[in-house]
Formats: structure tokens, C-alpha cells, sequence
């Protein structure tokens, strides 16, 4: 082994040491978990329809399809305080027997208001020519936004409160947050799925707001530290 050799190993080693002897100490330290969640009123009703044809001219059920979205569109733009949108536009082959029989147009439009009244108005003029294919509630962002900020508030200071009790027990007089995630969930119930079907008294299904659980969760470490 020559001189040169055992000189580069010898630098190899005094590098790798000094590196260590620089590199932050890291002890006490104590992952922490805390959540803050509410039950929120649901407070946005949304809806929808769809119109769908069957024939052997998929260019005369596509202007067919498209004359009734467009007349249910304008409809919807005449209803103040509801929000309408086009979805889904579907051009699919039928088969009977393995054999093409003919063809299935199909397009959705989507309404949603924070005014049951009014939606619920429009879908009794909009089922002449539209079938519902769900309805469902849901918080409106703004209500959401609010909330989860009120609920960020409440579990950083819940973290805080027991980021201290842990140090204090530990004989700790003071500590360091190292890192911290906050996440959060509360998805909105699924749209009620419902069978072709107009909105009369008698046939109208039953719907509830009702409410949903929002939850805000924070997971982080402290570092304890003393004076």
C-alpha cells in the first residue's frame, strides 16, 4: 500500500469526522398529535339532469340532445341564485345480440344554490324535458373556508397547550417545534341517486340537509430544551 494511498485515507477519515462532530444533535425530541373537528349544517343543495335518446342517427340524436341542453341552460340562467353547468357529453354504441342496433346520446347538466326554494323550482320546470339523475346537499366553500380556519385556530392552540404539558412533566422548562403538518377532512355526503321520476308531492323523496363533521388534524414534533 503506498504512501500516497494511506494519505488519501487518512483525509477520508479526518472528513468524515469532522463532519459528525458539526453535524446538529438531535435528542428529546417527542411527536405530538391533536385534532379539532365541528358538525357543520349543510347548506348548498345541487342537483342533476340529464337528457338521453336512442335512435340509429347519432348526428340527428346529438342535434336533439344539444337543442334540449341548450333550452334547459337558458332556463336555468333566468333562475336567480342557481348555478348551472354542462357535464358529461356521451356518444356510446347499443348492441342487442352482439349486433350494433343503434346508438345512445347522452348529456348532464349540473345546478347548485344555497336556495332551496329556487333550485327546487327550476328542477319542477326543468323535468319536461330532463331526467334527474341525482340530488344531493353540501357545504358551500365559503362555509367550509371559515370553518376550517376557526378549526386550524383551535388545534394549534390544543398542540401548544399540550406541547407545554409534555415539556413541563418531562422537566423540560422550554421546547422547540422542529416540524408541523396540518391536514384536513370532511367530504361531502354522496348525491342521492334517484330513478326517473318528477318532483309532484306525492313521488318527491324526502331530503334533509343534515350536517357533516369537519376535522382539522396537526401532527408535529418538539424538540425539549433547557435554559
Amino acid at each position: 500500500m503506498t504512501v500516497r494511498y494511506l494519505l488519501l485515507l487518512l483525509s477520508l477519515f479526518t472528513g468524515q469526522a469532522v463532519a459528525a462532530d458539526n453535524a446538529p444533535t438531535s435528542y428529546d425530541r417527542i411527536n405530538l398529535a391533536v385534532s379539532a373537528g365541528e358538525e357543520v349544517d349543510n347548506d348548498t343543495l345541487s342537483a342533476t339532469l340529464f337528457v338521453q335518446h336512442e335512435g340509429n342517427d347519432p348526428a340527428a340524436l346529438s342535434a336533439r340532445v344539444n337543442r334540449t341542453i341548450r333550452q334547459a341552460v337558458d332556463t336555468a340562467k333566468q333562475q336567480s341564485g342557481v348555478k348551472v353547468q354542462t357535464l358529461d357529453y356521451q356518444t356510446t354504441p347499443v348492441y342487442r345480440d352482439n349486433t350494433l342496433s343503434g346508438w345512445r346520446v347522452r348529456q348532464s347538466i349540473r345546478l347548485e344554490s344555497m336556495d332551496t326554494q329556487a333550485i327546487s323550482q327550476l328542477l319542477g320546470k326543468l323535468q319536461e324535458w330532463l331526467s334527474i339523475g341525482s340530488i344531493g346537499y353540501t357545504i358551500s366553500p365559503q362555509q367550509r373556508e371559515q370553518t376550517e380556519k376557526q378549526l386550524i385556530r383551535q388545534a394549534i392552540q390544543r398542540f401548544q397547550a399540550r406541547a407545554e404539558l409534555v415539556s413541563k412533566e418531562m422537566g423540560h422548562s422550554r421546547y422547540r417545534l422542529v416540524q408541523m403538518n396540518i391536514s384536513h377532512n370532511g367530504a361531502a355526503p354522496p348525491p342521492y341517486p334517484m330513478r326517473t321520476m318528477s318532483l309532484r308531492a306525492d313521488t318527491a323523496p324526502a331530503l334533509e340537509a343534515g350536517s357533516q363533521r369537519l376535522e382539522v388534524q396537526i401532527s408535529g414534533t418538539i424538540e425539549l430544551q433547557t435554559p
